[in-house]
């Protein structure tokens, strides 16, 4: 009786897990594709900034790591010289890093399906952690154009940190925690706070700090 209950419940959770990542993935694809209509001119203005300023491809393209460890291409605005030997952030792409709009490409990587708005970023082969069991946790869901650890400190964390955050975020993760975050993130590209780096962080970056530690703090109790 107590195992066929058992049996039953796990369905139940097993498919209400199913339908929230069913509708986050409808849900990406129709902000997704609602923002790159949206973004459109400021996407040419930026593409022709890039092209008329330096030379070389509009796309920087990255090979990354996606849900369940298949590898896939990321975009971002190039950002720097198309020098091989001594290649240097350009004027534009110091705006675009500070700004955080040389993501914006990274809107057709959430339409297609390698990424998602929300979840781990994506990390480089040679950046996977070392322990498998961060990296199979890591690797259960999209990465995001932002996640937890961008709005905890971004530059300002260790690997370690960054990891311990991603691992909190798959535990924790709902529709709820998502808007959060994606809320969090807007404050952090309005005020520049994510780009910066080091101990001269802005007061914003601190207050926002402070808020997802307790929030953290209660969650794994």
């Amino acid at each position: 009786m107590f195992r066929y209950i058992t049996c039953v419940s796990d369905q139940w959770v097993g498919s209400k897990r199913d339908g929230a990542v069913a509708m986050k993935r409808a849900l990406d694809v129709v902000f997704s594709l609602a923002n790159l209509i949206a973004f459109a001119p400021i996407l040419v203005a930026i593409a022709c900034a890039i092209s008329l300023t330096s030379k070389g491809p509009v796309l920087f393209r990255q090979r990354r790591i996606g849900k369940d460890g298949r590898p896939f291409t990321i975009l971002k605005f190039r950002s720097m010289t198309n020098d091989p030997h001594t290649p240097t952030v350009t004027a534009v792409g110091q705006f675009l890093r500070i700004s955080s709009l040389d993501e914006l490409p990274q809107l057709a990587n959430i339409l297609i399906g390698d990424m998602s708005f929300v979840g781990p970023r994506p990390l480089m082969p040679r950046d996977q952690p070392c322990d498998c069991r961060t990296k199979r946790i890591r690797g259960s869901v999209r990465p995001g154009l932002t996640g937890l650890a961008q709005v905890s400190g971004r530059n300002r964390l260790t690997d370690a940190e960054r990891f311990e955050l991603d691992r909190s975020y798959v535990a924790a993760q709902s529709t709820a925690l998502d808007l959060q975050i994606l809320f969090t993130t807007l404050v952090r590209v309005a005020t520049c706070d994510g780009a910066q780096a080091g101990p001269h962080s802005r007061p914003t970056a601190n207050i926002l700090d402070r808020r997802w530690n307790d929030l953290y703090s209660a969650a794994s109790k």
